[in-house]
């Protein structure tokens, strides 16, 4: 699987929505670096800003999911 440890859908599913928001604030901040540091040219590895943009492309799928009711946040019942 392509992305960060600890970001797995099962990891992401535990996360309450508070939790989830600070994660992808933190990657979307990690991608900006990534891509600065790219475009200075002192980016050794390439294949992180794919790894984070599939991180937020996760947890995108998640909230809007917990969204429309397919998915619940951990705590809350049906």
């Amino acid at each position: 699987m392509i992305g960060s440890k600890g970001l797995a859908p099962n990891d992401l599913d535990a996360m309450d929505n508070e939790q989830l928001s600070k994660e992808l604030e933190k990657a979307k901040a990690e991608l900006f670096n990534l891509r600065f540091s790219q475009a200075v040219g002192q980016l050794d590895d390439n294949s992180r800003i794919k790894a984070v943009r599939r991180d937020i492309a996760r947890i995108y799928t998640i909230s809007k999911e917990r969204e429309l009711g397919i998915r619940t946040a951990p705590g809350e019942e049906d």
